[in-house]
């Protein structure tokens, strides 16, 4: 019998409300909750098919160990076993430091599975954490440490209230908004020029959100640096400054204005070619409306500038007097003050840096663009083991050709993942993870702890399925782990000792099931910690709980969390930096300027690496990823639509079938990310696609990071597209 219940999605930020139609252990269906408090019947194409992934044939069932090129099936206790004899015989050998973990976007939608996976490295002693973040977002957490003395201090769009919005690298109705949870994007961007506000985009590409509502400028790729720059000269030589508030909540204002002085809209105008007049139009627009923001997203941190880029950015919301105002920036509160309790702490502060390159920690990780010269370099410290959580670096890192070696060449590596995808392909163990639908959760550490919401609400789910196979939580595993390496979670013998008592008393209450921690317990106590009831009594609201709104001026003057309590427009580190790349970077673009560059798009059915394993989302011509190229561009190559393309970096060159697009900036080509799933032996959908890796072209290594977050440089960077060489390959990948 069909019975229907209600739950969340946990593929992204917006998590929205789901009615799941269960039959037994079998979703028949998913489909939006139209009672959700907040998402209110919204939901994507990917997390609406979700559940047909998880029920895939490819799903990992049950541990495996490679030997040579195949895998055996071995049991839990076997491989957790082995493991942890490994993991101490190299802790043993080569220092603490020698395991490293990588974490990877899908840790982050689960309450649990990032507190666990943090717990087994400091069980460990191991400071070799290294995240996704620092390909996509880790630019942010680095800029506001700076200004506002906690990394996770992330102003946003008051969305609602706005009357002028500014995106800059951002394409919110394909990719929802980052680091706020705003259902239907395109809904709300169209709200927001209905009642006579503005919205504009500035962007390379005329993207799908330039066309739902607002105004489209092009800018150049990568030289949003001098966007900001140009908008901060223009904003001060129009008087478009709150004096009263600079004067009050903030430091360094004068270093700031003298830094601005030579980037005039006319001289920024020769690298980003967005014209003098059309710069001040937004200025005066953003300055004139009575509440204005400026966002920005992947397009700004993935590129060769992404903390100078959103330093500036936070300066000029700051200095307009936008940032804590009704229709600026809100900052939002958790379920309890986290912030303070980190700089308390010290949590996610660390000041230690990299082995290699002297990269300072961001969020208490270290640059994935480093974690190939990690394991390749000897020395103390070198990295001979590796877990994966929750991510696939072969797809998503740059430089990935020089990562599959550097991984081939470790003594241990350990995935937890629901497929054998790229990464596990190279792993000696992997461990099956249970799906989102598989496992109870609260919504995860972003909304939870830091209320980036834009309707403030809590929700929990109940698992809707029980898992098929083997398939362990995340948090069980790394409790285990901990058992078998001799560590105790946290470095905590008491806690292991705890939760391996309640592990054993949930499994004696459900010896049918795979053995686990008490999650909704965990959960509970989590929720009963932070003043917000049990979890059961959340659960009666089944579409959701609101809790209080945001309120404009409860930021500054109460909670920047720096030595003197003032946003920090000039932070030293940050003004180095500018001092020493600003000019060089600007005669680089001149001298570039008649070459490519590349940008890298997402299509509505593509998430990061891992949804190209449903059939239907890759049929037909979608089963390979294309080269956008402007008609223009192409006939000066001699190419034509269909034809295959050869793109070059100095690190790799790709074949890839070109289709022409006049949306593209002249100058631009996109390459979508997420492909080049050849390698993968256990996706057997995915395995078959055409498309090639984007990440292949990039760079890695210390003097290819930026210095201050230690991201890569992933989009905007200069290609060069010629018609393919030689035979027409039967491959798409890199050749």
């Amino acid at each position: 019998m069909t019975e229907t219940v209600t739950t969340f999605c946990r593929i992204c930020e917006v998590l929205c409300g789901l009615e799941a139609d269960v039959d037994g252990d079998e979703v028949v269906e998913l489909r939006p909750d139209p009672a959700h408090v907040a998402t209110a019947g919204f939901a994507c194409p990917k997390g609406l098919k979700q559940h047909k992934l998880y029920a895939s044939p490819d799903r990992l069932l049950y541990p495996e160990k490679r030997d040579g090129d195949a895998w055996k099936r071995v049991s839990w206790d076997d491989a957790t076993s082995e493991i942890g004899a490994k993991v101490r015989r190299i802790r043993d050998e080569h220092g603490p430091d020698s395991i490293a973990m990588y974490v990877g976007t899908a840790a982050g939608f689960s309450v649990l599975h990032p507190v666990f996976a943090q717990g087994f490295m400091t069980g460990l002693g191991s400071k070799s954490m290294y995240s996704s973040a620092t390909q996509d977002c880790s630019n942010k957490f680095a800029v506001a440490r700076e200004m506002y003395g906690f990394p996770f201090t992330q102003p946003f769009p008051d969305l609602d209230e706005t009357r002028c919005l500014i995106v800059v690298g951002a394409n919110p109705v394909v990719s929802k908004w980052s680091f706020l949870q705003v259902p239907n994007p395109a809904g709300k961007l169209k709200a927001i020029t209905a009642r006579g506000g503005r919205v504009f985009f500035v962007d390379p590409r005329r993207t799908e959100s330039a066309k739902s509502a607002g105004e489209h400028v092009f800018i150049r790729p990568d030289t949003d640096v001098f966007f900001y720059l140009a908008f901060l000269h223009e904003l001060l030589a129009q008087g478009g400054i709150d004096r009263a508030k600079i004067a009050e909540h903030t430091a360094g204002f004068e270093a700031l204005s003298a830094l601005v002085a030579p980037w005039s809209p006319e001289r920024c105008e020769r690298v980003t070619r967005i014209p003098a007049a059309r710069l001040r139009e937004l200025v005066t627009a953003y300055r004139t409306a009575k509440g204005a923001a400026l966002y920005s997203s992947t397009g700004v941190n993935m590129g060769s500038n992404g903390s100078l880029c959103f330093w500036l950015q936070e300066c000029i919301n700051a200095i307009s007097g936008n940032l804590d105002r009704k229709g600026g920036l809100l900052v939002g509160r958790g379920v309890f003050d986290f912030p303070a309790f980190g700089k308390q702490t010290g949590t996610l502060l660390r000041d230690d840096r990299s082995r290699v390159g002297g990269f300072r920690s961001v969020n208490d990780a270290f640059p994935g663009g480093l974690l190939a010269d990690e394991i390749l370099t000897p020395g103390p410290k070198q990295v001979k083991a590796l877990f994966v959580t929750g991510g696939n670096p072969l797809i998503t890192m740059p430089n990935s050709g020089r990562l599959r070696e550097a991984f081939s060449k470790l003594d241990l590596l350990v995935t937890l993942d629901i497929y054998k995808n790229e990464t596990g392909t190279l792993a000696h163990y992997l461990l099956p993870a249970t799906s989102p639908l598989e496992r109870p959760d609260l919504p995860f550490i972003f909304p939870l702890m830091l209320g980036l919401q834009q309707k403030p609400y809590l929700q929990a789910t109940k698992r809707v399925v029980r898992a098929k196979g083997e398939q362990r939580d995340e948090a069980t595993i790394y409790l285990d782990l901990c058992r078998a390496v001799g560590v105790g979670l946290f470095g905590s013998k008491i806690a292991q000792r705890l939760l391996e008592g309640l592990k054993a008393w949930s499994s004696r209450r459900a010896p049918d099931e795979q053995p686990a921690v008490p999650q909704e317990a965990l959960l509970s106590m989590i929720l009963r910690l932070t003043g917000q009831g049990s979890f059961d009594a959340l659960l009666e609201h089944a579409h959701g709980r609101l809790r209080p709104g945001h309120v404009a001026g409860s930021f500054l003057g109460s909670r920047v969390l720096t030595d003197d309590g003032k946003v920090q427009l000039a932070p030293p580190v940050l003004m180095k930096q500018a001092r020493d790349r600003l000019e060089s970077t600007f005669e680089r673009e001149i001298h570039e300027s008649r070459r490519l560059k590349l940008i890298t798009r997402r299509a509505v059915t593509t998430h990061n690496s891992w949804t190209h394993n449903l059939p239907e989302f890759v049929e037909g011509d979608r089963g390979t990823n294309y080269l956008y190229m402007h008609p223009d561009d192409a006939e000066r190559a001699g190419i034509a639509s269909g034809d295959l393309a050869d793109v070059s970096t100095d690190t790799a060159t790709v074949r890839v079938p070109v289709r022409l697009l006049s949306d593209l900036m002249p100058g631009t080509v996109a390459l979508p990310h997420g492909w080049g799933h050849q390698h993968a032996k256990g996706l057997t959908v995915a395995g078959k696609t055409r498309g090639v890796n984007v990440n292949l072209l990039a760079a890695d290594g210390p003097t290819h990071l930026e210095a201050v977050s230690g991201m890569a440089h992933l989009t905007g960077f200069v290609v060069d597209v010629v018609p393919a060489a030689g035979p027409q390959a039967a491959s798409w990948s890199g050749i």
